[in-house]
């Protein structure tokens, strides 16, 4: 991440984390009419102790010069979780992991163990995804529930991609931008962890460029490492199917992650994954 982006990136997260919260929640008095929603920069000043010159540039994306005591004091004036507090010292320190590019295809060939894993979640879709979110693995359950990623060629199985390209996708989510901020905020997350990687660089900017959706959501989306929702599918075959999805990070050198959509407890959709799962 060049210097530039990493300053922009910096600035539209924390206008985004501002505007989601409200006076009362942060224990303020609504006060006049507000012109935006959320919280002005003044306020945000007055919480985290700082001056109101000094956190206007700091949202502008100005490359001024900051300490982690500070940033604690704005994290918590913006009520970060965990991985939105990583998120804002990684930017603002500009303290992500140095090194090359790690191309897709690296981690292409995921080892037998978790192969093994794969194979016996058969009643739960189950996605293996790299730090881009490159889709390297996936069983049978997924296959049929999203689309055979075997007939994509390696360089197309981007999940972030594929969710705003392929209609099967849009389809499929009843709330098709839940499940599109799930993934964002997980995409988030490697983009302030892997500071030195180009790759995330370039592959927004195609995003943004082919696809006008992508930027508002990128814009607005949360940061987390492990999101854990409840997704609503309607499937063309086996109609309305409910999972909650649980991310799981992989132990090991390789840094990918296990994405697991289990069937909700109190509906029937693991019978009608069993149903559609069945030879013709």
């Amino acid at each position: 991440m060049s210097n530039q982006n990493r300053l922009q990136a910096l600035s539209e997260f924390l206008k985004s984390r501002r505007a989601a919260i409200t006076p009362a929640a942060a224990g303020l008095p609504e006060g006049t009419r507000r012109r935006t929603p959320g919280l002005r920069r003044e306020e945000v000043a007055q919480l985290a102790g700082v001056s109101n010159t000094w956190y206007t540039w700091l949202e502008q994306g100005r490359d001024i010069k900051v300490s982690p005591s500070v940033l604690d004091c704005i994290a918590g004036a913006l009520q970060l979780t965990k991985d939105e507090r990583s998120y804002l010292f990684a930017l603002a320190l500009e303290n992500g992991p140095g090194g090359a590019v790690y191309p897709q295809e690296e981690n292409s060939v995921i080892d037998p163990s978790l192969q093994k894993i794969l194979q016996e979640l058969k009643n739960c879709p189950t996605l293996i995804s790299d730090r881009h979110c490159g889709i390297v693995g996936w069983n049978e359950a997924a296959a049929h529930v999203f689309l055979d990623f075997a007939k994509l060629a390696p360089q197309q199985r981007n999940m972030i991609s594929l969710l705003f390209v392929r209609k099967e996708f849009r389809r499929l989510a009843v709330n098709w931008e839940q499940f599109v901020r799930g993934y964002l905020s997980i995409f988030r997350a490697y983009y302030g962890q892997y500071l030195e990687d180009r790759w995330y660089d370039d592959f927004i900017a195609e995003m943004k460029k082919q696809h006008p959706e992508f930027n508002q959501l990128w814009e607005e989306s949360r940061v987390s490492s492990a999101p854990d929702v409840v997704l609503e599918f309607r499937h063309a075959k086996a109609g309305k199917m409910l999972f909650r999805l649980t991310s799981l990070q992989v132990q090991g050198a390789a840094d990918l992650r296990c994405s697991i959509y289990t069937p909700a407890g109190d509906s029937n959709t693991e019978s009608k994954l069993n149903q559609l799962m069945k030879p013709e």
